[in-house]
């Protein structure tokens, strides 16, 4: 490829180009959008679908499998998903993969037990596996100048932190306005509860169709990548195989990058997505959830409820230990979903914060990439701060106060996030264009989404403890634990990460 610090071009985008970055930042926002969504979503939705209360070691290992097994099915069928890119073309594979994950993230909204919305969170893994690699190989194609590639490259894929960003506000407007939109029904059999009909996590989880919309109407005009479909026209487009990223050309490429892909997902999800449970621990947020229990309001809906003819009739024939019990579970009901709503208001405004450095971090990487010629030396930047940072941030900051977790947070967006951002850009540097799909792929779908993202089990599982009232900060020392293992096994990865060739992507 060109040398990363010439010149650039001076290109303008034609309306079809600018059509290309709007479908492409679309996905990317979406694919982080449709991620992010589960740690805002997954306490009030288990606490809901199976009964557990959060931190217990029941909870704990519906949280590890919510955030794994879709990792599993995404990772084995994201690979999958990269070898047809290389087969069927870039456009098709990347308009079905983000169909695919759009309206599965509409059903999960449905879910009458965990194992359905199990069920549908592996479908948004899937699509979100295929759509990274196809979106990648289809940018990286069709703008031929370097430099205006590793510039489209950048800054569309900085939109993903605009998911994340987007998605803390929907699942705010939910909590805000759940009680005013339509009741949900269920539609796949089991029974919505009235109390259920209007939760904010069901509203979140299916305002992820919201890229199907656009799609639907953009994609007669999106245009096909000009190298492959010249070379699948022509008969030269080569067969991919997995095997072929093990011969002695690409192994220390595929082996070294899968490894780092890994270590970069597994700071976010080993750590950074575990914040909104260790939230409820700091001074502030315990502040906010006792003056929300003490309202009138609260105290209103309690009484109602307590007489209300369902409780009374639950009563009836009961011992008077027998009532006390049930009285005390209905109004820890109430409690548990006001302290559920103050939370997830608290977490969702840490997750903007969070985003917007991750944001901030995917455009100085764009920026960077243009003028620091060594990608080692590139990645080196946010690696560094991070390996210092993330034991920081989640032993001291996340566990002294509010105000240090918000710039805890930004720090660690801003380190982490960008890394998902250099790998856009390295990759279709370092395989030919008949293994790019499949190349890419592997890195991220069996690093990043299968390997990387079991950090978030690991966590989970090193963190399960029966003491609730110590659960949060418990998990706080295991994220910072994970969180400086993964950057470590990253930051040493690093100096056998090969160099891109110096002339453009092979073809």
């Amino acid at each position: 490829m060109s040398d990363a610090s010439a010149p650039p071009a001076s290109f303008k985008l034609t309306s079809t180009q600018w059509l290309i970055c709007v479908i492409a930042s679309i996905g990317f926002a979406f694919d982080i959008y449709e991620l992010l969504m589960l740690p805002l979503i997954v306490g009030p939705a288990l606490q809901e679908l199976v009964g557990a209360a959060p931190g217990s070691p029941e909870f704990n290992t519906w949280v590890g499998r919510l955030f794994y097994i879709p990792a599993i099915a995404g990772g084995v069928f994201g690979l999958v998903g990269g070898y047809l890119t290389d087969r069927l073309g870039r456009r098709r594979v990347l308009t079905w993969s983000i169909l695919i994950y759009a309206f599965s993230a509409l059903a999960a909204g449905f879910s009458t037990s965990v194992w359905m919305l199990l069920f549908f969170r592996c479908f948004v893994f899937i699509g979100v596996c295929v759509e990274f690699v196809a979106a990648v190989a289809w940018l990286a194609e069709l703008f031929s100048d370097p430099h205006q590639r590793e510039k489209v490259l950048g800054y569309t894929q900085a939109f993903s932190s605009v998911g994340g960003l987007l998605v803390a506000v929907a699942n705010g407007l939910a909590l805000a306005y759940g009680s005013k939109l339509p009741a949900i029904q269920a539609i796949f059999g089991g029974v919505i509860s009235d109390e259920s009909a209007h939760a904010a996590w069901r509203y979140t989880l299916m305002s992820g169709v919201i890229p199907a919309i656009p799609l639907i109407c953009i994609r007669p005009f999106l245009p096909e990548s000009p190298v492959w479909a010249k070379k699948k026209e022509s008969g030269t487009l080569k067969r991919p195989s997995i095997a072929q990223l093990f011969a002695p050309e690409l192994r220390r490429t595929t082996i070294v990058t899968t490894i780092m892909f890994a270590c970069s997902f597994g700071g976010a999800f080993g750590a950074i997505q575990h914040i909104q449970r260790i939230i409820p621990g700091l001074p502030e947020t315990k502040e906010r959830v006792k003056a929300a229990l003490e309202a009138p309001a609260v105290a209103e809906e309690v009484s109602k409820r307590l007489a209300s003819p369902i409780v009374q009739d639950k009563l009836k024939d009961k011992s008077e230990a027998e009532q006390k019990k049930i009285l005390a579970g209905e109004k820890g009901k109430i409690e548990g979903r006001v302290k559920g709503r103050v939370t997830q208001e608290v977490a969702a405004s840490v997750t903007k914060v969070q985003e917007v450095g991750g944001l901030l971090g995917r455009f100085a990487l764009a920026a960077l990439a243009l003028v620091i010629v060594g990608r080692r030396k590139l990645l080196r930047v946010f690696q560094v701060p991070g390996l210092i940072l993330m034991p920081i941030i989640f032993a001291y900051f996340a566990t002294t106060s509010l105000s240090l977790t918000y710039v805890g947070l930004f720090l660690a967006g801003f380190v982490t996030v960008a890394q998902f951002s250099f790998w856009g850009n390295y990759l279709p540097r370092v395989y030919p264009l008949h293994l790019r799909g499949t190349g890419e792929s592997f890195a991220a779908n069996i690093g990043g989404r299968l390997i990387g993202t079991s950090f978030a089990w690991v966590t989970a599982t090193l963190a399960a403890t029966d003491d609730l009232a110590n659960a949060p900060l418990k998990l706080a020392y295991t994220a910072a634990a994970v969180g400086f293992g993964v950057y470590l096994v990253g930051f040493i990865a690093s100096f056998w990460l090969p160099e891109p060739p110096k002339e453009d992507m092979a073809d």
